[in-house]
């Protein structure tokens, strides 16, 4: 008897098998919903077996679909390995990969990475979703991206860290500014102008708290924004000074911004790939992993003056 099914509904099993939601993987697999049920109906339906137990808050696998997932999973890298070998393959190949990023990582690691590895896979689709630290490790440990990266992550029992750097807090000026001539900042010495600070919810907010603890002396934010961007934007149209990770910097030749390292104390940040345990990464996404890794120990666009970017 023909097995009445085909790749794409394999495709489609695999996302919700990993999404735990038909909605979700109709739009990674940018079909509709009734589309999608399809698929998967047409898959039960070929194999005789339910795959999938759905309620209105989540869908599960069956004891029989996650024997068949982990046989899905492997028939569909062993393919895509395979086509990967193939001479002249590589240009023509089509997929897709989720990076999930702390902003201040874009300018830095991505126009590089993502450059050079569009170059060899024309074809496949780069999706960036970048969001604060909390929200990327949320999306990786829900498998909504293949992998991240970050700077928190490296305490989470489920999540592999790989460090890439450590860097450090500046101070962000214009040049114009007192600060913009000095060769080091002590944290005290910003309290005698106005301080643009990151809101509470941010993982740097609770970083610097962290460190700062106890220190007398400190400034007193006369600004909050939700985002490094939008700091850096406040501190252009000269209405204070900021600390902000090194890499979120532009480079030395801005016309109008400088960053000057920051002591007393100096306070570093762990930036790096994270990943679930135990997940293999599709070929396509493996192989924009290991583009990123190889960025260990290179300085990238972003380090402008005052950068203090440390490889481990």
């Amino acid at each position: 008897m023909a097995i009445n099914f085909n790749l794409n509904d394999l495709q489609a099993f695999r996302a919700v098998a990993e999404l735990s939601s038909f909605r979700k993987a109709a739009d990674a697999l940018h079909v509709s919903q009734p589309a999608f049920s399809r698929r998967i109906e047409k898959l039960e339906e070929a194999l005789g077996v339910k795959l999938l137990d759905r309620t209105t808050r989540r869908v599960d696998l069956t004891a029989v679909g996650r024997d068949f997932d982990r046989k899905v999973q492997q028939l569909l890298d062993d393919l895509d390995n395979t086509l990967l070998g193939i001479r002249g393959v590589a240009g023509t190949r089509m997929g897709e990969v989720t990076i999930a990023c702390v902003p201040s990582t874009v300018y830095y690691f991505l126009s590089q990475v993502i450059s050079r590895y569009h170059e060899q896979y024309p074809k496949v689709r780069v999706k960036v979703f970048d969001a604060s630290a909390n929200e990327v490790l949320s999306a990786v440990s829900r498998s909504e991206a293949d992998f991240g990266l970050n700077f928190i992550g490296s305490q989470e029992p489920d999540i592999e860290f790989k460090q890439l750097l450590e860097e450090r807090f500046v101070a962000a000026c214009r040049r114009d500014h007192p600060l913009a001539r000095k060769r080091r900042v002590a944290w005290t010495e910003l309290a005698a102008y106005d301080y643009i600070a990151v809101s509470k919810a941010s993982g740097n907010r609770l970083l610097l708290d962290q460190a700062l603890s106890g220190l007398p002396g400190l400034p007193q934010n006369i600004y909050e924004a939700q985002h490094v961007t939008t700091m850096l934007g406040l501190v252009e149209a000269g209405l204070g000074v900021a600390a902000v990770p090194s890499m979120a910097m532009p480079g030395p030749d801005h016309p109008l911004l400088v960053s000057v390292p920051l002591v007393d104390p100096v306070i570093t940040r762990k930036v790096g790939l994270i990943r679930r345990k135990g997940r293999s990464l599709s070929p396509a996404a493996q192989q924009l992993y290991e583009f990123f890794a190889e960025m260990k120990g290179k300085r990238g666009k972003g380090a402008g003056r005052g950068a203090g970017v440390e490889t481990r």
